[in-house]
Formats: structure tokens, C-alpha cells, sequence
């Protein structure tokens, strides 16, 4: 596959480190942006139904008993506010619980549910207060503090920002498939909080502080990037039942939306998420930049499943612009 003219100026304007990367990796990349199906489905409360609904998703999406027997799941749910109320803010506890045992039905090995809180150094608390600890009744699922998890180093291959190396926890990096489970919300810097900005909890914090204060200093559009090329995960869950809208990802408010959307790859189900918001894509400018590189953003690149996505569009209110542009830095 060739690069548009345009994909290789926004690569080169944005410093992404070609050379670095080298066309094998790149052609990695490049072969991951291709598996662009996008399953949207109508969900209107968080009930037992959830499990089968999710189950049937993730089937027609090729995670069946041969592709997960046997293999080890992480979780990585956003956990970002310490109350159980505050359902429009964190996935919901029992959105993680279906599923896992989605997984579990397929005879994975272990489900691991992790999280790094970036407000609260007490993960714990946070965790506790969420509701989901009376869920991990289970002896086959666990939880893991990914902000103190052991640690492995990995080169920045991407070069979205000028870190030259990424620190990601052991848990994350040696599980057999990660799936990254957000809450549909928008951000005041990023723009939206999906499937690619969930990951930035996967960023330990004893090493990039809280809430990751060094990778806010490296630019947060373009941490986002980094983050999702080297974690690429497997499946993106969006918990859209109950989102947030304004002045996300703590103060706004919460917003109905009555959707789950699923999918391979993150960035696609990104863009299709900002659809079902009334946003367009091309608005997030960390989605842009990962057009045509880390995955599609244009509709006619993306095989949409399920609900078609007219019937399930809530337009969402956009968090105000910032005075100091860090929202547009890549």
C-alpha cells in the first residue's frame, strides 16, 4: 500500500519519525489500519442482557472459543472518578463484568481487569468506589494496578512526540489480548475520551506521575498516538449507554447515547463514535493525524455493522475551546 500525498505530509509536518520506523514497522501499521469493521448496537440499560448482546458483537467480529480459549484477557475499563454515582464519568462496573464474562464463555484462561487511575494515587479507593469490586466474584478474574505494575521498556517507534522511549506495565504487555473499554465522553483537551485517549491509564504512574504529568508535557494528542501504537489493542468496547458531554472528562454532564460500539481497530471505532456524537472526525486532531497511518477515519474506509449509525446519533455538546491551543498540539 502506497501513502497519499497527504498522509506523507502530515507524517512529515508532525515529525513522525519514518526513518525510525522503518518500513517493515511501518508496514505493520499500515496492514493494522486495514482491519477496519465497526459494529455499532442499540443498548438501553445496563442489565443481564448486556452479556449476550456483547457476546453476539464480539462474535460477529471474529472473538469466538478457537481465537480466545485458553488465552489471557486484559481489561482496561476508565476508571476516572472514585464514586459509584458518577456513572456518565467511569465505564460501568457491570458493562465490565459482561464483558469479561463474554470472554470467560469462550474459555479464556484469565481475565484481568486493569487501571491507572491519573487523578488518584490510591487506586484502591478508586476502584472500590466505582461498584465494580462486588462484580470480581469470579476466581478466574483479578485485578491489577497498572500505575505499580512491573515494567518493560519499549521504544517509541512512532515519534508522535519527542519521548524516545515508553514505559508500559508488564500486565499490559504480555497479555494475549487487550481490550480497551471507554466511556463515551468528551474531553476539554482532547476532544473526545475514547477507545485511544482509555489508554493513557495504562501509563504507569510511578513513572509519569500524577495524572501522567509527563506525558501532558509531551503533548497529550500526541501521547495518545504513541500510547496506541505501542499497546495496539486487540478490540475497543465503547460503553455509550450512558456517556458525558461539555466540559468532560470530570465536569460535564451526563448524556444518554444508548449505544455500544465495537471493533478491531481503535481509531475507526473512534471515528465512528464522534459520528454516533454528531462530531466530525477530522475535528480531533489526533484523529486526523492517525488517518491513513494508525487507522481509517473516513466513513467510506470503515465497514459500519450492525444499527445503521443515522438511528443512533445523540449529538453531543463540545467542551469550550482552550485559550492556550494545547488542544490542537500534535
Amino acid at each position: 500500500m502506497k501513502l497519499t500525498r497527504r498522509q506523507a505530509l502530515l507524517l512529515g509536518a508532525n515529525a513522525l519519525g519514518i526513518g525510525a520506523l522503518g518500513l517493515h514497522q511501518l508496514g505493520k501499521h499500515l496492514e493494522w489500519m486495514e482491519r477496519a469493521s465497526v459494529l455499532t448496537m442499540k443498548a438501553t440499560d445496563y442489565s443481564d442482557k448486556l452479556v449476550d448482546l456483547l457476546l453476539g458483537g464480539m462474535k460477529e467480529l471474529g472473538f469466538n472459543q478457537k481465537s480466545v480459549g485458553q488465552k489471557s484477557i486484559l481489561l482496561k475499563p476508565n476508571f476516572v472518578e472514585p464514586s459509584a454515582a458518577s456513572v456518565h464519568c467511569n465505564t460501568h462496573p457491570q458493562f465490565v463484568r459482561a464483558v469479561a464474562e463474554c470472554f470467560l464463555r469462550m474459555d479464556a484462561k484469565a481475565v484481568i481487569i486493569g487501571e491507572g487511575p491519573g487523578l488518584s494515587t490510591d487506586t484502591r479507593a478508586v476502584v472500590e468506589a466505582s461498584g465494580l469490586p462486588p462484580y470480581l466474584d469470579d476466581k478466574r478474574l483479578s485485578f491489577v494496578d497498572l500505575n505499580c505494575d512491573d515494567i518493560v521498556l519499549r521504544p517509541n517507534v512512532t515519534k508522535y512526540t519527542k519521548l524516545a522511549e515508553l514505559y508500559l506495565p508488564n500486565k499490559v504487555m504480555s497479555a494475549d489480548i487487550v481490550v480497551s473499554l471507554p466511556k463515551m465522553k468528551t474531553h476539554h483537551i482532547a476532544g473526545v475520551t475514547l477507545a485511544m485517549k482509555n489508554l493513557f491509564g495504562v501509563m504507569p504512574g510511578i513513572v509519569y506521575g500524577w495524572p501522567k504529568n509527563l506525558l501532558h508535557f509531551a503533548g497529550i494528542p500526541g501521547a495518545i498516538l504513541d500510547i496506541t501504537a505501542a499497546v495496539k489493542p486487540h478490540l475497543s468496547i465503547i460503553d455509550g449507554i450512558m456517556g458525558m458531554d461539555g466540559l468532560g472528562p470530570l465536569m460535564g454532564k451526563p448524556k444518554r447515547a444508548n449505544v455500544i460500539v465495537m471493533g478491531r481497530n481503535p481509531v475507526a471505532v473512534d471515528a465512528t463514535a464522534c459520528r454516533l456524537m454528531a462530531i466530525n472526525p477530522s475535528d480531533i486532531p489526533y484523529l486526523l493525524v492517525a488517518s491513513g497511518t494508525l487507522g481509517p477515519i473516513k466513513a467510506k474506509h470503515i465497514e459500519q455493522r450492525g444499527e445503521k449509525l443515522a438511528k443512533l446519533v445523540t449529538k453531543f455538546a463540545r467542551p469550550p475551546k482552550r485559550a492556550d491551543g494545547e488542544d490542537k498540539q500534535v
